[in-house]
C-alpha cells in the first residue's frame, strides 16, 4: 500500500516545530541553513505526519532529515516521506542522493540506499555543514542513484 502525503514547504518562521521534532529524534540538523529545504508532511485529511529536509547541490542532493511523528512510526509514513523527498530531488536535477545515518541503515537499505565510502561522496556534499554535523558521530554514509 502506498501512502499519499501532502508536502508543504516550511517558511523560516515555521521551523520551530521542525526543530523540536528533530531534537526529539536526536537529529543534529541546523534548521537555519539557507541551502536546506524543509517540508511538513500531512495526510489528505490534514493529519500531521512528519518532516523532511534536503540540500540540493546540482546533480547531488543530501537527505538531511526524515522524521515521522512518534505515534505514526512503523506505519509506512517514513517510506512515503523519503519517496516524496526523492521526487523533489529529482525534480531539481539530482541524480544521486546521499545521507548519513547512525541508526537507520536497515531502513534506508530497504529503500534502495547502499553504503558508500565517505571518499566517494562529492566534494560539494562533503563541504556541507549539514553533512559535517551528520557525520560527527559514527555513521554509515549511503547513496541512492535516481533517474
Amino acid at each position: 500500500m502506498t501512502l499519499r502525503l501532502r508536502a508543504m514547504p516550511l517558511a523560516p518562521f515555521e521551523r520551530d516545530g521542525l526543530k523540536a521534532a528533530l531534537n526529539k529524534a536526536g537529529l543534529a540538523v541546523d534548521v537555519n541553513v539557507p541551502a536546506s529545504l524543509f517540508w511538513r508532511f500531512e495526510t489528505d485529511s490534514d493529519v500531521p505526519v512528519g518532516f523532511g529536509a534536503l540540500e540540493l547541490h546540482g546533480r547531488s542532493a543530501l537527505l538531511c532529515a526524515v522524521v515521522t511523528l512518534p505515534p505514526l512510526r512503523r506505519s509506512g509514513f517514513g517510506r512515503a516521506i523519503v519517496s516524496a523527498l526523492e521526487q523533489e530531488a529529482q525534480l531539481h536535477g539530482a541524480r544521486a542522493i546521499y545521507l548519513a545515518t547512525a541508526d537507520e541503515k536497515d531502513f534506508f537499505a530497504r529503500l534502495g540506499y547502499a553504503r558508500c565510502k565517505p571518499s566517494a561522496v562529492p566534494a560539494v556534499i562533503k563541504s556541507s555543514a549539514q553533512f559535517a554535523a551528520l557525520t560527527r558521530a559514527p555513521t554509515a554514509v549511503m547513496v541512492k542513484r535516481v533517474t
